[in-house]
């Protein structure tokens, strides 16, 4: 039987930071004196109170390490529990949510998905606005610290290629994040002041920089605005390319290049390959609107590159109706959604790192049929793949697949058509934000979604973000007998 005190132990201390951090948008609201401070105090006041009996009954267990079992279900457990206290201000605030879309909100926003059953954006109180934009902020760093301090440990999809990656360390699970988390905050919390400040020199205002300062360094998606980018064509959207490709890069190697080390930086696999198929897309669909659309050059670049660094990080944002462009377009817009940027970082989907072992293995494949007596070693970054790390990384990419067209046969069964239900599966699982078609598209929300639809996609979230199989190892028995 687990002990799992331990596991709420944590849970009640993330839970009660969270209640404190409600106090934020309290003051936004009552600097702005629209009146709606006080849901954020009374939501405050809850989650504060309740992390901390649940903290307080499980602190007499705590003996400063966690086994694997108990990891997996911290991991889960964070992403479920923390979603049902960020949802209070939606369901007691202007917003005035029910139960489903306010959980839906918070689970979109701590996953980073950017999916949002709220319309009238411009309308909100500041606090809401400023909430839903530090849900996806929390959401980033967390992701961060999972993917470089459990994963790796965990050895899911792969991630144990990354286990000594500039953190050296010793010991138990938990230290050893807590050190990584210390690292890699000063980096994120960094990167977001440079990017609210680009915001505002872009001519952003200063509530709307931060807003999107918070949702653009998370690759959350999340804007403050119905229209998202739309209200910022210009300059603003070449900053927030600089900074989303910044995001979705590993946040290890600037903790290596503050150090004084731009090597690893330079010389990293999936960087490289992140940025020079990021060029590549942007060139190509640049070409593609100038010659079949009959756009300018510079419009097609600039609208070419926001919105492809957008989906392709899983970011979520749009500065226009990408829908319209043509058939081409959408194909490669559903497909770059797949994709991901690199592990270590805030980006989501499956991670390029995967698909470049991929390649390597069937590479590698091909040149032994090729050369059946010849010896060749599959090997990635300058590394020899074992073949623990290749079949970690072949059963993910087979169970996002699999996730994928389940979850769309799923959201079929409910009466959504076919284009809403694949491209919704996959902007759930992938954690990418806004889906195709005339309800889900870059010009919809997910509002008019039945309730059933919902709960699928937030619970598709949910496995998307922690890399499917640190859920899916909670309904296997053999997991529960260890």
């Amino acid at each position: 039987m687990f002990d799992l005190k331990p596991v709420g132990y944590v849970i009640g201390l993330l839970v009660a930071a969270l209640g404190l951090a409600m106090l934020v948008p309290m003051a936004a609201d009552l600097i702005a004196g629209n009146g709606h401070a006080g849901v954020f105090l009374e939501a405050a006041i809850l989650t504060v109170l309740t992390g901390g009996l649940i903290a307080l009954a499980s602190a007499n267990s705590v003996s400063g390490g966690m086994t694997v079992q108990q990891i997996f279900i911290l991991s889960t457990g964070v992403w479920a529990v923390l979603p049902l206290f960020g949802a209070i201000p939606f369901m007691r605030g202007a917003t005035e949510a029910g139960f489903t879309d306010a959980y839906f909100e918070a689970m979109s926003g701590l996953t980073t998905t950017g999916s949002t059953v709220f319309s009238g954006l411009d309308a909100l109180p500041a606090g809401i606005l400023l909430w839903r934009s530090m849900l996806q902020w929390f959401g980033g760093i967390g992701i961060i610290v999972v993917a470089m301090a459990f994963l790796p440990e965990l050895r899911v999809g792969g991630m144990q290629i990354f286990r000594s990656e500039a953190f050296d360390t010793d010991g138990k699970v938990l230290p050893r994040a807590a050190e990584i988390a210390s690292r890699i905050s000063i980096v994120y919390v960094g990167l977001t002041m440079i990017c609210a400040l680009a915001y505002f020199g872009a001519g952003i205002g200063a509530f709307d920089a931060l807003n999107h300062a918070l949702t653009t360094i998370s690759t959350g998606g999340f804007s403050s605005h119905d229209a998202s980018f739309g209200s910022y064509q210009g300059v603003a959207e070449y900053v927030a390319v600089v900074f989303m490709v910044l995001a979705s890069l590993p946040f290890v190697r600037y903790v290596q290049l503050l150090a004084g080390s731009s090597r690893p930086l330079v010389r990293d696999s999936q960087v490289r390959g992140f940025v020079a198929l990021l060029v590549l897309l942007v060139a190509a669909m640049t070409l593609y609107r100038f010659a079949a659309n009959g756009t300018g050059i510079l419009p097609s670049l600039r609208e070419s590159a926001f919105n492809i660094t957008s989906i392709i990080t899983g970011t979520g944002y749009a500065s226009v109706d990408y829908q319209m462009w043509g058939a081409f377009p959408v194909a490669v817009f559903f497909f770059i959604g797949l994709i991901g940027g690199c592990a270590g970082s805030t980006s989501c989907s499956a991670k390029i790192f995967r698909y470049q072992i991929l390649v390597s293995a069937v590479t590698t494949q091909i040149r032994r049929i090729h050369s059946p007596h010849g010896v060749f070693q599959m090997k990635y970054a300058g590394q020899t793949l074992t073949e623990d790390v290749l079949a970690s990384v072949t059963a993910f990419l087979t169970l996002f697949f699999v996730s994928l067209g389940v979850t769309a046969v799923l959201l079929s069964a409910t009466g959504l058509d076919f284009v809403t239900s694949v491209s919704g599966a996959a902007t759930a699982i992938a954690n990418v934000g806004p889906g195709l078609g005339d309800i889900i598209g870059p010009s919809g929300n997910f509002a008019a979604l039945n309730p059933a639809a919902k709960w699928i996609l937030l619970s598709a979230m949910l496995v998307g973000r922690l890399e499917l199989m640190v859920v899916f190892v909670l309904f296997t028995s053999r997991f529960w007998r260890a």
